[in-house]
């Protein structure tokens, strides 16, 4: 974030910055998701929803599963959130209490460690492999077990290598925290932006103590619209929707009616088509970092992200690089100290969520700044 806003300084000032740190979509919102959403406020529908979200829209969600991948989830296991976010704090109030552990990959997405420790969790964490190609398996929980952990939490596809767990690899996974008494917690907030692999869902799996969580703002493009949802039991799904009531009321109604629309099926081809462009641009920028001296060990299968190890002979630590390569080349990466502790200072994100002629400026410019272009 420090460096996101010092790049917003320089892009004010007149700078030319080329951006990919941002985790975000670069497209706008489909226009059937707004069109929905301009009848929802043009009809009034402004007031307050139920905590749990609009009974039509945990339908969606629910028939939107059985659609795509054959799983029979009743709406009643839905909860709608403000945001993936919001379905994390409440998925951990649930199950958490103060010192109980939770066990991460390393790298993984920041915000898990960082709300854990608001909420007085403690984060336990697994490196993955020497240049954090892999995901977690059984082998390394167990090597990284310790006594009081309650719930492992793995992303598929993940932030911030793209990796994408085995429907066979996560039902391990959920054999194993079965057999330790621990939930595990799927995140699939870049479910569907998948290229050349099979698009699962860990609901798939058996439901007991699996929480699954996603949200609009990736494949459907609702950043700013701060909508999401998590699958649970339903006796946990009872006890997060008390707590919604007393930490957010609701999700944003409008938004919950533009979500409606996501699932219409003039809007399937227009997310198809951008995840298609997601994948034209991974393809392009993977090779151009090689050839900068970047490591990638394999092309991520999903998400919009290349974690890479820096360039042979770079002496400094991602931080620094990512500041300078701000400060004196104009492009933002997000360095690998966001994302854990294990090769970090080896390690910068970029995302590809920009047009390839962006993308093309952003590598000559690293280049250039690096001595090799």
């Amino acid at each position: 974030m420090r460096l996101l806003g010092r790049a917003r300084e320089l892009d004010a000032s007149g700078r030319s910055v080329v951006h990919l740190e941002i985790g975000e979509p670069d497209f706008p919102t489909p226009a059937p998701i707004l069109a929905a959403g301009q009848g929802a406020l043009a009809a009034g529908l402004t007031h307050y929803t139920a905590a749990a979200g609009l009974p039509a829209l945990r339908q969606a969600i629910a028939d939107d599963y059985r659609r795509r991948y054959g799983v029979a989830v009743r709406p009643s296991r839905v909860l709608v959130t403000p945001g993936a976010s919001g379905a994390l704090q409440l998925v951990f109030s649930a199950l958490l209490e103060p010192g109980d552990r939770v066990l991460l990959a390393d790298p993984s997405y920041p915000c898990y460690r960082q709300m854990l420790r608001l909420m007085g969790g403690e984060p336990v964490m697994v490196p993955l492999g020497s240049e954090a190609d892999g995901g977690l398996t059984v082998e390394r929980l167990e090597s990284a077990w310790t006594p009081g952990i309650r719930a492992v939490v793995v992303a598929s596809p993940s932030n911030p290598t793209g990796s994408i767990l085995a429907l066979e690899t996560l039902g391990q996974i959920q054999t194993f925290c079965r057999s330790r008494g621990a939930a595990l917690i799927v995140d699939e907030i870049y479910r569907g932006l998948v290229y050349g692999v099979a698009d699962e869902s860990a609901l798939s799996l058996d439901g007991r103590d699996l929480y699954v969580i996603n949200s609009f703002s990736k494949f459907f493009g609702m950043t700013g619209w701060r909508v999401g949802w998590v699958v649970g039991p339903e006796d946990a799904v009872a006890v997060m929707d008390r707590l919604a009531q007393n930490l957010f009321i609701a999700a944003n109604t409008p938004a919950q009616h533009a979500a409606l629309a996501a699932f219409d099926p003039d809007t399937r081809p227009i997310l198809e088509a951008r995840r298609e462009v997601f994948r034209q641009r991974r393809d392009c920028l993977l090779p151009a970092l090689r050839g900068l001296g970047f490591t990638i060990p394999k092309p991520p299968d999903g998400a919009f992200y290349l974690y890479a190890g820096l360039p042979e002979g770079v002496a400094m630590d991602s931080m620094r690089f990512a500041t300078r390569l701000l400060e004196e080349a104009g492009v933002a990466l997000a360095p690998g100290r966001d994302f854990g502790d294990h090769a970090a200072d080896r390690h910068v994100r970029f995302a590809y969520t920009r047009e390839l002629e962006v993308l093309d400026e952003g590598v000559r410019r690293i280049g250039a700044w690096l001595g090799r272009g």
